[in-house]
């Protein structure tokens, strides 16, 4: 079963294949998920990476919560679970 993990604090200029080689020293990657802005196109700072095991999951936040690269100290740790969202959206004007 495969583990995510959050990836917090990333440079802007980060990328996935970036962050694919350095988890790898961790275990095998499966995925690797850059969040980026919808609008701007520009990286949001963190990303999802998913590993093959737990303790694969466990060694990567071992190995690098904390860790500075490009002169940025690192979040890293297991994934919550998604929140489930409403398909409502609000701020909708309404006429009586």
């Amino acid at each position: 079963m495969d583990v995510s993990i959050y990836v917090g604090n990333l440079s802007y200029t980060k990328t996935e294949d970036d962050l694919r080689d350095l988890f790898s020293q961790a275990g095998t990657v499966v995925d690797v998920k850059l969040i980026m802005d919808r609008d701007s196109g520009r990286s949001k700072g963190f990303a999802f990476i998913e590993m093959t095991t737990q303790v694969e999951a466990e060694k990567a936040i071992t190995l690098f919560n904390g860790t500075m690269v490009d002169e940025r100290p690192l979040k890293v740790n297991i994934a919550r679970p998604e929140k489930k969202r409403s398909n409502r959206r609000g701020g909708g004007y309404r006429s009586y």
